[in-house]
């Protein structure tokens, strides 16, 4: 089977659970959850994964695709994501994480192949169960935290009322730059998002 024919996994990272819905770690759910919407299909639990999974297409003649939100914690994350890239037989090449990240300002992207994790534990697990930190990456700007606030804590707190004025449009724009990724590959979406 040709890899054009194997579909993409897109790997929202978040915690599972109403708490911490509105989190900035769980902003990979979020982006997925638009996704899904967009492919006009809905999630459900998967019987070989610990993880909630919704497939199909993204517009006519588009890719398939695979958008999964793991139900382990987010240190956990890499178990569930190895066990979907099995079943669906995805190359490591076709396996995207969308995760929140610390060292880029709030709201920016930046898009990646491999490199290192940051201390971002849901990376540390993909890559760990993966066997391999080759996969793609759509890192969404969340800044550090102010003062001297951990950010362990700052991580699992939701966005203030002013982020949360933009979020509904940066969530949009993220979901953008995955389907860019898949339609027109990493270095032509690099150049068009990785502006301010």
């Amino acid at each position: 089977m040709s890899e054009e024919s194997l579909p993409w996994l897109v790997v929202g990272l978040g915690n599972p659970g109403r708490d911490y819905a509105g989190n900035r770690h769980n902003v990979g759910f979020m982006v997925v959850d638009l996704l899904a919407e967009r492919m006009r299909t809905r999630f459900g639990r998967h019987r070989r994964a610990v993880a909630e999974v919704a497939e199909g297409r993204l517009g006519i003649g588009g890719p398939r695709l695979v958008l999964m939100k793991p139900m382990t914690f987010m240190n956990l994350s890499g178990g569930p994501v190895a066990a979907l890239a099995r079943f669906y037989k995805v190359p490591i090449g076709q396996i995207v994480a969308v995760h929140d990240e610390l060292d880029i300002p709030y709201g920016q992207l930046r898009l990646k192949c491999g490199g290192g994790e940051g201390g971002h534990n849901g990376l540390r697990s993909m890559s760990k169960s993966l066997g391999t930190k080759d996969y793609l990456r759509v890192r969404f700007g969340i800044g550090r935290p102010p003062g001297r606030q951990d950010p362990a804590d700052f991580v699992l707190t939701d966005f203030s009322t002013v982020e949360r004025k933009e979020l509904d449009f940066l969530v949009d724009r993220a979901a953008d730059a995955v389907e860019s990724v898949l339609a027109r590959g990493l270095e032509w979406t690099q150049n068009a998002y990785h502006g301010t």
